[in-house]
């Protein structure tokens, strides 16, 4: 375990915003025991306390974190067989991953090895500790279809506990861990199947994009290729040479409003776009509505490469917002206000952040 108290980190060098200013003191943990001594020893000196994996879900203060930051670089792996699925009388593999392992590679792993539930999750960012927080989702599939205990570090009580899938309390990417600080990510334990096909496809755009009907299953390999190919696309596969993949992924949520909202935002777009002009959403399975951040954001007038200033609308995708260099957080938190207002006012929904917010608020 590395402490730079004196080299104060920047942390926009550990995000994918390329954003944030300096840590007060940086740790480096490299097992599960040097995560929860780190944890526990800023806890007991009265520090705050910022856990930092891949920096891809971060929007930090440019005035920095004024107290200890936890990289959390733990990397083992294991798998176990675990019997069969009687439902489908596929073979069942347990994965465990520390929280410090990167997930797209862990995905790809997987893929090869012919373990089948995360395929639809390739091209995500980050790491293993922040998909149970988040409930990290895309194109279909989340998280918490496959997550079956998450080890974690209880802060309150200072013991390692095992929380089922259940305890964990997943929604919408929500979970009990997202926006409160008890309990730290040390592990999480995927319940995968042994199949050399897909999950069956829930997304119209990739079984589109595949040629097959929605809940089909496909192979392995289709699976994840198309799912880059489409994030790609979007700007959404973090590459250094690529200025719009400088972003924290989706910026909004896709918003769930009640049946009578649903109605009320038809009427104002047909008021300000026409009355054949259709607007997607679809039951969330509790009785609401999930609307297209993207298509509001669109169509409250926000094109792609929107932006006036040195932060930007991804010019693939309008979910992401950008920093092509040279901007700051302030700079990037007044075009996402600008943003929500904009959506606000003509839609009369208000979005929601997905990103973490460290030191700032929108």
């Amino acid at each position: 375990m590395s402490t730079f108290s004196d080299d104060r980190p920047v942390l926009a060098d550990y995000t994918t915003l390329g954003l944030g200013g300096p840590a007060k003191t940086f740790v480096r943990a490299t097992t599960t025991d040097e995560l929860v001594a780190a944890v526990r020893g800023a806890d007991e000196a009265g520090e705050p306390v910022l856990l930092l994996g891949g920096g891809s879900n971060l929007v930090v203060a440019d005035s920095g974190f004024p107290g200890t930051v936890v990289h959390t670089d733990t990397r083992d792996v294991s798998f176990e067989e675990a019997g069969t699925d009687p439902d489908t009388g596929e073979a069942v593999v347990f994965l465990r991953a520390q929280a410090g392992v990167e997930w797209d590679p862990l995905v790809e792993r997987v893929v090869g090895e012919g373990l089948s539930g995360l395929e639809f999750l390739s091209g995500i960012p980050g790491r293993v500790g922040s998909t149970p927080i988040q409930n990290v989702g895309a194109y279909g599939q989340e998280v918490s279809q496959t997550v079956r205990e998450v080890l974690v570090h209880d802060r309150e009580t200072g013991e390692l506990r095992t929380m089922t899938n259940g305890e964990c309390g997943f929604t919408y990417r929500d979970s009990v861990f997202k926006g409160r600080s008890r309990y730290v990510v040390c592990e999480v334990l995927f319940e995968l199947h042994r199949s050399d096909l897909s999950r069956p496809v829930a997304y119209a755009e990739v079984a589109r994009t595949l040629g097959v009907d929605a809940g089909e299953r496909v192979p392995l390999e289709h699976a994840r290729r198309t799912v880059l190919g489409l994030r790609r696309g979007k700007g959404m596969v973090v590459e250094e040479s690529d200025p719009d993949t400088r972003s924290a992924g989706s910026f909004f949520t896709n918003p769930i409003v009640s049946e009578e909202t649903f109605a009320a935002v038809r009427e104002r777009t047909a008021e300000r776009l026409g009355p054949d002009v259709p607007v997607p959403g679809h039951p969330d399975g509790r009785g609401g509505v999930k609307l297209s951040a993207a298509w509001l954001i669109d169509k409250a007038g926000f094109a792609k490469g929107y932006g006036e200033g040195p932060a930007r609308i991804s010019g693939k995708h309008t979910l992401a917002l950008t920093n092509p260099g040279g901007a700051s957080t302030e700079d990037l938190l007044a075009l996402a206000r600008e943003v929500r207002a904009g959506v606000e006012t003509v839609f009369g929904v208000r979005l929601v952040n997905e990103p973490v917010m460290v030191g700032v608020a929108l």
